[in-house]
C-alpha cells in the first residue's frame, strides 16, 4: 500500500470512529428522546382552562399586579408551569425570558442540574409612552431541552 492510500484509509477510519463515538456519547448523556415537532414553533396552551400534563409543566405562568403606575417599579414572577418543571441532567429548562410587548426586558439562564427551580422574579418599570393604549402585554418564553419553546402572556393595565 502506498502512502497516499494509507493516509486516505486512516482518515476515513478516524472519521468513522469519531461519528460512532459521538452517537454513543449522545445516547449515554441524553437517553430521553426529544419530540422534534415541539421545536418547530413556539408552543402555547391550546385551551388555557384545560391544560394537558405537558402544558401544565411547560407553559410559563406570569404573576404580576393587574394594574401598575407608569414609571414605578413592580415585580413580575415567571415560573415554568403550574406544576414546577423538573430540573435534571437529562431534562431541564435552558432559559426563561420576559418581554414587554416586543421589547426584551430580561432573561435568566439555567444549568442542567437539580439545584434550582425554574422560577424567576424580574423588576420592571414601564414608561408612560410604552403603553399609549393604557395597557401592555407581558410575554414570557422558556426553552426546555426536550420539549422546545413555550410561551405565556399576561396583560397589565398601566395608569
Amino acid at each position: 500500500m502506498d502512502r497516499r492510500a494509507f493516509l486516505k484509509h486512516a482518515a476515513l477510519g478516524a472519521a468513522a470512529a469519531g461519528v460512532a463515538r459521538t452517537v454513543t456519547a449522545a445516547e449515554m448523556y441524553f437517553p430521553v428522546k426529544a419530540d422534534q415537532s415541539l421545536f418547530v414553533t413556539i408552543n402555547r396552551a391550546k385551551d388555557p382552562a384545560k391544560k394537558n400534563p405537558l402544558e401544565q409543566k411547560h407553559v410559563p405562568v406570569i404573576r404580576t399586579p393587574a394594574k401598575v403606575k407608569a414609571g414605578e417599579p413592580f415585580t413580575v414572577e415567571v415560573s415554568v408551569g403550574e406544576v414546577i418543571h423538573p430540573m435534571g441532567p437529562t431534562h431541564w429548562i435552558e432559559f426563561v425570558e420576559l418581554n414587554v410587548g416586543n421589547e426584551p426586558a430580561g432573561r435568566a439562564d439555567f444549568q442542567p442540574r437539580g439545584f434550582l427551580n425554574p422560577k424567576v422574579t424580574f423588576t420592571v418599570v414601564i414608561p408612560k409612552d410604552a403603553a399609549p393604549a393604557g395597557k401592555v402585554t407581558l410575554i414570557a418564553r422558556q426553552r426546555c431541552n426536550l420539549h422546545g419553546y413555550w410561551e405565556g402572556k399576561a396583560d397589565v393595565a398601566v395608569t
